[in-house]
Formats: structure tokens, sequence, C-alpha cells
């Protein structure tokens, strides 16, 4: 499956964006996804999680609240919600799959290249 995230932007402390990832080349549904975001300086971590049905989601508890992740199998894509930013949120944002029934922090195969949010104060 190839992934393409899009929606990154500038925003400012206390707005929102909305995030995206297309999926194209094999069946969207067939997998769990998941965001994940790189800081400057910083390793990868991961922030939401939603199963292949979009009936369970996870996410660090650093955006619990804040963000909301959701998929529309219909159109292949996958969001990610982000209100009440803040400047710690900037970071690159990834989109990732993997096979799986449940919802996952680690272990994707397949990853998008990223989107950058810069949250300025």
């Amino acid at each position: 499956v190839q992934l393409q995230a899009s929606g990154g932007g500038l925003v400012q402390a206390g707005g929102s964006l909305r995030l995206s990832c297309a999926a194209s080349g094999r069946t969207f549904s067939d997998y769990a996804m998941g965001w994940f975001r790189q800081a400057p300086g910083k390793e990868r971590e991961f922030v939401a999680a939603i199963s292949w049905s979009g009936g369970s989601t996870y996410y660090v508890d650093s955006v619990k609240g804040r963000f909301t992740i959701s998929r529309d199998n219909a159109k292949n894509t996958m969001y990610l919600q982000m209100d009440s930013l803040k400047p710690e949120d900037t970071a690159v944002y990834s989109c990732a799959a993997r096979f799986g029934a449940s919802v996952y922090t680690s272990g994707y195969v397949y990853w998008g290249q990223g989107t950058l949010v810069t949250v300025s104060s």
C-alpha cells in the first residue's frame, strides 16, 4: 500500500488543523493505521492509532482530548483532527499502515512521507 499525507501548515497556538492520509494500491480496510510525529532533534513518536474498521482508537497521553483520529474506508483515507494545538505539537507528521485486527503503537510496515505542522506561540 502507498500512503500520502497532507494537510500540514503553520497555525497559531490554540488553532486547529486536519491532516489526511490517502492510501492506494491495496484494500485500505485490510490495514490498521497510525499517525506518528518527529520533532526537530527528537526521535519519532507514536501519536494515534485506529483499527481497520475505525471502531477502536488509541492516543498518546499528550494529545488525548485534543486530537481525533478517524478513517473513511470508502475514500481510502485516514484523518487526524488536531485541535487546541500547542507549540510542542510542532513536528513532521507521518502516517503508517500495518496488518492486524487491533490498534497498534508499533510494528508498522508501510509509511507515507511526512507533512510539516508548525505551531507558533
